[in-house]
């Protein structure tokens, strides 16, 4: 699917996974993230995201320590 926002959206995409087809098409990634009970990328720090950890429980983690 093309996604006319697709080169704004790049420039604010912190995902680190070189191979995604979803980097940039925002809601592919949404809901492919959501289907696994995790977070996208953008949610997360760039350190944490780096982690591959994007699980909701990790979100909370951050979100009661105020790192998000």
């Amino acid at each position: 699917m093309q996604c006319p926002e697709r080169e704004r959206n790049l420039k604010d995409c912190n995902c680190s996974y070189g191979g995604c087809e979803k980097k940039g098409k925002c809601c592919d990634c949404l809901r492919y993230h959501l289907r696994m009970s995790q977070l996208p990328a953008c949610a997360f720090p760039d350190d944490v995201e780096r982690t591959y950890d994007r699980s909701f429980k990790n979100f909370a983690r951050l979100v009661n320590n105020n790192l998000v």
